[in-house]
């Protein structure tokens, strides 16, 4: 768990709960990378990331008053965007389903100059393990993304989503476990 907010973030906390428009900029400005980048490791594109974190913002704003100045705005604003998260890509899949477009593939940077043959190896691997990912149960892949790669602790984790520490723990064992045997077989 990240402990108690600093005082500055519950001042502004209670101005947001209070209907402060500029607290609100000023207090979640500073984590929109943090939360575009789990958008974009769940979603796995820059447009949609962009899409949820807005979506998961409105929602915050709409949801101000649950906001409570004790405890640390991040994990709040994180399970919002996980949810929004959710949503799109029960979405992507409805679509997919029913035919309207294909999930839009994962924009990964490209390096333009040529690269030797240990760097395309490498790259195959990424892309192998971001789709394998990307292919994770949505519980998996949340436990994995934010314990592994967002670097956040179990107990944070578990309070975000709403499971004990033990089972973030095995989330993320069999995530792991899943992503070995995948990549391995390849």
């Amino acid at each position: 768990m990240q402990g108690q907010p600093d005082s500055q973030e519950q001042a502004l906390v209670a101005k947001v709960a209070a209907g402060d428009r500029r607290a609100f900029t000023e207090l979640v400005e500073p984590l929109i990378p943090r939360l575009l980048a789990t958008s974009l490791r769940m979603v796995g594109s820059h447009d949609e990331a962009e899409d949820v974190v807005q979506n998961a913002l409105a929602s915050a704003w709409i949801a101000r008053k649950r906001l409570d100045p004790a405890r640390p705005v991040l994990p709040f604003l994180t399970t919002i965007t996980l949810n929004k998260c959710r949503d799109k890509l029960r979405r992507r899949k409805a679509a997919q389903f029913l035919g309207f477009g294909k999930a839009s593939m994962p924009e990964l940077a490209s390096d333009p100059a040529p690269s030797p043959e240990s760097e395309t190896v490498d790259r195959q691997l990424l892309q192998k393990t971001h789709a394998e990912i990307q292919r994770l149960p949505v519980r998996l892949r949340e436990a994995l993304i934010l314990v592994a790669i967002d670097g956040r602790s179990q107990n944070e984790v578990a309070d975000i989503m709403g499971v004990s520490e033990k089972a973030v723990e095995s989330l993320v064992y069999r995530a792991r476990k899943a992503l070995k045997e995948k990549i391995s077989r390849a």
